[in-house]
């Protein structure tokens, strides 16, 4: 399965993945650099995303705010 992932590249040519990532085995990697520089993400908002997700994406989670959700 082929994915594309968000990267930034340090002055010293050092690979950071914007999020994680998550796949068994080795697998080779290409890296696409853009002229553009990085869109600054506050690092408590990126470290606590993955932990905060987690309790979102429960249903639980879903049937509490249900009765906010339009009427389909």
């Amino acid at each position: 399965m082929k994915q594309t992932v968000e990267a930034i590249i340090d002055e010293q040519g050092r690979v950071r993945l914007v999020e994680p990532v998550e796949v068994k085995g080795v697998h080779r990697a290409l890296v696409t650099i853009l002229d553009e520089a990085p869109v600054e993400i506050d690092e408590t908002t990126q470290l606590s995303e993955r932990s905060l997700g987690e309790d979102w994406l429960k249903p639980e989670e879903d049937e509490a705010w249900a009765h906010l959700q339009s009427a389909k």
